[in-house]
């Protein structure tokens, strides 16, 4: 422990909340390279875009004995990757940046594939692998933010834990398709 006060004085921390107003929720104390840290959200961004069309795509293709149980999986799983995107875009406009919505790149800006798969047993593997792809990712972008962008951090953390939801529901369905 340190004889420093916890909190910095009232004063000072009025002083700063009056300089540089135009950055919005970004004070000084914002650690992180801000170009760097909307990069990399706008990588996950696209992955969560690439992610959000493919478990779309797979709905509309599921046929089989399964495909039911798949097909609702997969529409559940669209729909919380448009909400991950969504949460990924507001963070990009609070730091400054502009989302990257643009189809041009999209591929290579995510971190996912988008593959389609023949069967109703492919599809579910390429979710599956998609899903650990986005767990390893944002397990680093987690890390890489740290205390300097806690609320990115958070952001990710939070769309780390619905990835392994999904990740164990696909292997789950899985497991099913392969008794």
């Amino acid at each position: 422990m340190t004889d420093q006060p916890f909190l910095t004085d009232v004063k000072t921390l009025r002083e700063r909340a009056r300089k540089h107003i135009e950055e919005g929720a970004l004070t000084e104390g914002y650690g992180a390279n801000r170009d760097n840290v909307v990069k990399i959200l706008n990588e996950a961004l696209a992955t969560e875009i690439v992610c959000t069309l493919r478990y779309k795509s797979h709905y509309f293709r599921a046929d089989g004995i399964n495909a039911n149980v798949a097909a609702q999986e997969f529409l559940e799983h669209a729909d919380q990757e448009q909400q991950h995107a969504d949460w990924l875009a507001e963070r990009i406009v609070q730091l400054g940046g502009k989302p990257n919505f643009s189809p041009e790149g999209l591929l290579t800006r995510s971190h996912a594939e988008f593959v389609e798969g023949e069967t109703l047993r492919d599809m579910v593997v390429e979710d599956l692998v998609a899903e650990r792809i986005a767990i390893d990712s944002y397990r680093e972008i987690a890390r890489y933010l740290g205390d300097q962008d806690p609320t990115s951090r958070r952001i990710i953390e939070e769309i780390l834990a619905q990835e392994e939801e999904h990740a164990d529901d696909m292997a789950g369905l899985l497991e099913g398709l392969d008794s």
